[in-house]
């Protein structure tokens, strides 16, 4: 995490009684590391009477139409203010204990184009930007799921996905799709082999929970939004290059993907040395339903290889040198950094959904692609609003238990640190976080949310904490076929 410390205006402003947007049309007062946010903002609110005409889904039991392209476009802004905790040391990753207002934002086009009856092409460019708490350090389960984990606060455009994708029918049964983003409305073979090539997130593809999978409209959460132990392959934008096979069947789904690890880690540029440094994924799905409410399980599997330090090599290392340990001394091409992870998401009634998960991972690599969570404990409840007659408004609560392998802590505590914690010492203790949101439809197309979070044992430190996280969210989106 290499973010710099610099103070940004926000237009989130924290008051005693709470946050208070303040939306303006005037430029010339704007931050210089943002220029255009609440310029953005405004026009987000402005552009509802456009989104108002959103594409509905289709009325159930109505053949959905056949598209030959759509286009969607989302914007996500997230602010964020923690105050003073308890700190009795701190280290060059920790987070600071003085009060923090942080924003980000991000825009996304989604474009899809059908080839044939049985290809299309995705192409999304995206623009993200804004600061995290302490330049995005010093906590496992980082708070905003929607941060770059880059240099500056600037928003930058850069392409985010761009993919081919083909499928091969193995029957004649067809299902229907709807339209959304990265996919056309029309019909396909329920059984399936799916091929992809190009540009993409793996989280698009593997452990898809339902109620936790989306910081724009869910959890925000780096270790609930996915699988926390789940170093997956990507750069410091959370893309990757490589290819996806999916075997589809009515009540399973077997996937794997090979694709590209970072230089560095938490790099922006990848390894091109494929055959010695990459990552591989493996994926079971299981579908069902309990009388009429459906319920999925999924086991995944990752192997990756990469050019990557071991904890207890630099643990050795600094006591020959009398030093403090430096897992970045130790790096060797193809070193094998594994792990497993358990999702699962079961519907109780129309309303109410649960989900849970659990990750592990061997907790000896260095931590490289994604964050610095070995072990991993999640559940949680997700109702939407329909008994108090808000049906497109959503109120969910999570517990999120964090845990490093023995070794890992013995190394954070001796001194050394990741590319995101680190402080300087460690009285070991999980970190644990209590999440809880509210979010709310105001428009068609547009929704505002309240988040909150309780971290205790920040960076798995017992001697620092807990900090109270708050947090507002806008976003909106737009459909067009």
């Amino acid at each position: 995490m290499c973010v710099s410390h610099e103070n940004l205006a926000n237009p989130l402003q924290v008051y005693p009684g709470g946050y208070t947007l303040e939306v303006s049309l005037a430029t010339d007062s704007l931050p210089n590391q943002i220029p255009f946010l609440p310029a953005c903002l405004t026009l987000t609110l402005l552009c509802l009477s456009t989104s108002a005409a959103a594409q509905e889904p289709a009325p159930s039991g109505q053949p959905v139409p056949d598209e030959r392209w759509n286009l969607f476009y989302q914007a996500t802004s997230i602010g964020q203010y923690h105050g003073t905790f308890n700190s009795p040391y701190e280290g060059p990753f920790s987070l600071q204990d003085y009060p923090e207002r942080d924003v980000s934002l991000t825009t996304t086009l989604f474009f899809t184009l059908r080839l044939d009856q049985n290809s299309s092409l995705v192409f999304d460019p995206e623009i993200a930007g804004g600061r995290g708490f302490s330049g995005v350090n010093g906590l496992a389960n980082s708070s905003n799921g929607e941060l770059p984990r880059v240099a500056t606060a600037t928003p930058k455009p850069y392409l985010a996905r761009l993919y081919l994708s083909h499928d091969f029918a193995l029957g004649s049964e067809m299902e229907s799709s709807e339209s959304d983003e990265n996919q056309l409305a029309g019909e396909r073979p329920v059984d399936r082999y799916t091929v992809t090539l190009g540009r993409f997130t793996l989280t698009d593809f593997f452990d898809n929970n339902q109620y936790s999978h989306d910081p724009r409209t869910q959890f925000m959460g780096w270790g609930v939004m996915y699988n926390g132990a789940w170093d997956y392959p990507a750069d410091v934008r959370g893309y990757t290059w490589g290819w996806v096979h999916e075997l589809h069947l009515k009540h399973w789904s077997f996937r794997y993907a090979s694709a590209a690890m970072p230089r560095v880690a938490n790099g922006l540029r990848f390894d091109r040395r494929l055959f010695v440094n990459r990552g591989d994924v493996f994926e079971g799905e299981y579908r069902y339903t309990v009388g009429a409410h459906a319920g999925t399980m999924r086991l995944l599997n990752y192997e990756n290889h990469a050019d990557a330090g071991n904890y207890a090599a630099a643990i050795r290392q600094a006591q020959l040198n009398g030093s403090v340990p430096d897992v970045t001394l130790t790096r060797q091409n193809g070193t094998l950094k594994y792990g497993f992870g358990f999702s699962a998401d079961q519907e109780i009634t129309s309303e109410v959904g649960i989900f849970g998960r659990l990750g592990w991972n061997d907790g000896k690599t260095e931590s490289f692609a994604f964050t610095a969570i070995d072990r991993l404990s999640t559940a949680g409840v997700s109702v939407k609003g329909t008994r108090w007659r808000r049906p497109f408004d959503t109120v969910a609560t999570e517990l999120t238990v964090g845990g490093l392998s023995a070794v890992h802590a013995e190394y954070l505590a001796l001194g050394g640190h990741d590319f995101l914690i680190g402080d300087g010492h460690l009285r070991y203790a999980p970190e644990t976080i209590e999440e809880t949101y509210y979010s709310a439809r105001l428009f068609p197309g547009f929704f505002a949310s309240f988040d909150l979070q309780h971290v205790a044992n920040p960076a798995y430190n017992e001697a620092r904490g807990p900090v109270w996280i708050e947090s507002i969210r806008l976003h909106m989106e737009y459909g067009k076929k």
